[in-house]
């Protein structure tokens, strides 16, 4: 901005920065108050299926974040929920089991028939789950979709889940990791929120600048 500059044409100037720092004030704050809302929401319509998101697994043993969204997906399943529980997710170069099929091994182990467990082991991101979930699903003339994972990515999952032509609604998990302390919960709602975001401007998963809930995903 020169001196020379008439003064009208620098009060514009400042008036549209500060307009374009409060509206993008305000899409950021709006959209981390809706992640921890949804967040707070446990939806336990009867659905045709219980659908789990994905997180690490070791030689086929679920993490601890893995864990606590099976044994929530199984109490759905157990309450009548869902006839059917779809277990999602990949593997990474190397690994013998897929988050998926990790998952079918915990819920077997714990009671769940091993005909009503639906493993789709494709996805390294939410969207790639998703998208490979929603292909199973809709194959099996399904649509509707109760979403287990941790209560800051129940948002973007619901919206992604939306996008691929599933009828969802989200159950998150309580417990876990993720929910132990307050420094943490606060952590991941930034990051789902700029997730969130990143997301609704690209229509493609955030892995360039950050990472889904759980360090997992």
């Amino acid at each position: 901005m020169t001196p020379d500059q008439p003064r009208p044409v620098r009060r514009f100037l400042r008036r549209l920065v500060l307009g374009v720092l409060l509206v993008g004030g305000l899409v950021v704050g709006g959209t981390g108050f809706r992640v921890w809302q949804v967040a707070r929401i446990d939806d336990r319509d009867a659905a045709d299926v219980v659908l789990v998101l994905g997180a690490a697994q070791y030689a086929g043993t679920p993490s601890k974040v893995l864990e606590a969204r099976l044994e929530h997906a199984k109490n759905l399943y157990d309450e009548g929920v869902a006839p059917y529980i779809v277990t999602t997710g990949g593997n990474q170069p190397g690994d013998t089991y897929t988050e998926a099929s990790a998952g079918v091994r915990w819920l077997t182990e714990h009671g769940v028939p091993e005909d009503h467990v639906i493993p789709v082991g494709e996805g390294n991101d939410t969207l790639g789950s998703l998208k490979a979930a929603a292909e199973t699903i809709h194959d099996r003339g399904w649509r509707t979709v109760v979403i287990v994972s941790d209560p800051w990515h129940s948002l973007r999952a619901r919206t992604m889940a939306s996008d691929v032509g599933l009828d969802a609604w989200t159950s998150p998990t309580h417990s876990g990791p993720i929910v132990q302390t307050r420094q943490t919960q606060i952590r991941y709602i930034f990051y789902e929120t700029a997730a969130l975001l990143y997301y609704r401007a690209t229509k493609a998963p955030a892995d360039g600048i950050t990472r889904d809930v759980g360090a997992d995903k």
